[in-house]
């Protein structure tokens, strides 16, 4: 435990130090090209790109990255954590029928899975988990992070998160940090980092990241969206021809979906002209 604790403690801090000034610079261009300036400013949007090629040494660059917002089922993700982690710990067995239920709940957004699964990691043992300090992706302390207070569907919630009193809710930067953690291994167990990466892979719903990454070929995406009302959120980490990079971003506009979609192959663009040392 004392060794996960310094992993998570390790991750924060080179994230947090992983801050590169002419990929911000490089970042705040393309959105201002995007016309998405404004709603940088009004914190309608939330944007991180991290560019993990050498996972040792990342490079950051965030807009509203820390801010913590209604994520719809982009917090999913914190769901199939817990199960790796109860799992990993002899509390689950991943059968078919577990399997099963992860890949419809990550690749379809399916909620029944999603609750069905949270039931048996338990509701409270995943809000340990996220704020635990051996995985410290929740920090009452500081900006938050990823929660899950509420079953996906009609039910009421049955623990709001401390800071913003979300049911559902993400920063920008800890799901960022989800996914760094997961390429460099520091994550769960070898054996359940691949189980998740299957999960996360051969998105279902071609919207969003997915949509705006379409024309490029030969891309490895491992990803998880989120829509509720004008809430809109996707995530993924990309890998393609020696280059990997994280992408999340998370908007509150009706517009959001048509944002993340037109974001996404600039944010392709700027990885690849970044890992070349050119941005």
């Amino acid at each position: 435990m004392f060794c996960g604790q310094l992993l998570a403690a390790e991750t924060t801090r080179i994230l947090h130090a992983a801050g590169d000034l002419q990929l911000q610079q490089a970042l705040e261009s393309l959105v201002d090209q995007q016309n998405l300036t404004s709603a940088i400013k009004a914190k309608e949007l939330a944007v991180v790109l991290v560019i993990v090629t050498d996972p040792e040494n990342p490079r950051l660059a965030e807009l509203n990255g820390r801010n913590m917002v209604y994520a719809a089922s982009l917090p999913k993700i914190a769901i199939l954590l817990g199960a790796a982690v109860a799992i990993d710990e002899g509390r689950l067995e991943l059968d078919d029928e577990l399997r099963a239920d992860l890949v419809d709940m990550i690749r379809f957004s399916c909620n029944a899975c999603a609750t069905k699964v949270l039931e048996m990691v338990g509701r409270e043992e995943l809000i340990k988990i996220l704020q635990s300090p051996e995985y410290n992706f929740y920090e009452k302390d500081g900006s938050g992070g990823l929660w899950v207070g509420k079953d996906y569907g009609p039910s009421t919630a049955y623990q709001r998160d401390p800071l913003s009193n979300l049911s559902h809710g993400a920063t920008a930067f800890q799901a960022a940090r989800f996914y760094y953690k997961l390429n460099n291994g520091t994550l769960v167990s070898p054996e359940q980092s691949r189980m998740m990466l299957e999960v996360l892979s051969k998105p279902g719903i071609p919207h969003k990241f997915v949509k705006g990454l379409q024309a490029y070929a030969d891309l490895e995406i491992y990803r998880k969206s989120g829509t509720w009302k004008t809430y809109h959120a996707d995530s993924a980490l990309v890998r393609t021809d020696g280059l990997s990079y994280i992408i999340v971003a998370l908007a509150n506009s009706p517009k959001g979906t048509l944002w993340l979609e037109k974001l996404a192959g600039p944010l392709h663009e700027l990885a690849v002209s970044s890992n070349s040392g050119t941005p």
